[in-house]
């Protein structure tokens, strides 16, 4: 279990000076919902720590349930935690989390796309909430609709789109205000493996633009191909941290998910 992160340059960063911080810096998070009549309390987030560095694709992996949603809540600010601090882009999530929201974006498990507007319609419509003007919501749009192939379908209306252009329309929704650090929350799920690469390819393309991602998944190949490091979560702690390759040589295995069997004896996928 890792309760902890050592952070050597915590005592040489000023409070005021945000650019020498880490995009993301989590200390001893814990989440605690509180159980209805006879049913216990849930830890989902049992006292987690880790940061992200800027420009870093990082990996929550982990089972459903194991605390990845509920992590990525908090520090997007849907829910606060019971104890602990953490920080996004040097602002805390507690007393600053507007600023934040100003310089993040989120994909979410349930993809944000009004069905019956089309595929174009929808990016100027979220563009719009963004106060981003019109010309560069549509450069943008058409730019990030090429890259996934959806640009021909651009004025379809999006209840005809499959399930997989719905959650590309919501990853592209997600990036038209061009935040600085963006949080996928099981962005490929349910996809088949071409668009499922499609995806990855596109993210890599973010990637090259110096973007800080935020990564949720239990596909297996998908933090092995995309992320710098990852974060193995199960039963709201993080039981294993480090690139894709040192977990494995540590473990002494052939990918990440038999160091999740090693870790838990189950597969990541139990209860997919």
């Amino acid at each position: 279990m890792i309760k902890s992160e050592e952070n050597n340059n915590s005592n040489s960063e000023s409070t005021n000076d945000k650019s020498n911080t880490y995009a993301i810096e989590v200390k001893d998070l814990k989440k605690l919902f509180k159980g209805k009549r006879s049913m216990p309390d849930v830890k989902a987030v049992d006292g987690i720590s880790f940061h992200v560095e800027k420009g870093e694709v990082f990996g929550l992996l982990g089972t459903n349930g194991a605390g990845k949603t509920t992590t990525i809540s908090i520090l997007t600010g849907t829910l606060l935690p019971t104890e602990g601090t953490a920080t996004v882009g040097g602002f805390d999530i507690k007393s600053e989390i507007q600023k934040i929201k100003e310089m993040i974006s989120v994909c979410p498990q349930e993809p944000a796309v009004y069905k019956f507007l089309t595929g174009i319609g929808n990016i100027k419509f979220f563009g719009n909430l963004h106060l981003i003007p019109k010309d560069q919501i549509i450069e943008r749009g058409e730019e990030l609709l090429k890259l996934l192939d959806l640009f021909e379908s651009r004025k379809r209306l999006a209840k005809g789109y499959s399930g997989g252009m719905v959650r590309q329309l919501s990853l592209i929704i997600a990036l038209i205000n061009e935040p600085e650090i963006l949080f996928l929350d099981e962005p490929t799920v349910g996809m088949d493996p071409r668009n499922r690469r499609k995806v990855w390819n596109f993210l890599k393309t973010q990637k090259a633009e110096n973007k800080t991602i935020i990564l949720t998944t239990h596909y297996i190949e998908e933090a092995e191909s995309l992320c710098d490091r990852v974060a193995i979560m199960d039963y709201g702690e993080i039981v294993a941290m480090g690139t894709p390759q040192e977990l494995i040589e540590k473990w002494e295995v052939k990918n990440l998910e038999e160091v999740f069997m090693k870790i838990t004896g189950r597969s990541i996928l139990e209860g997919v």
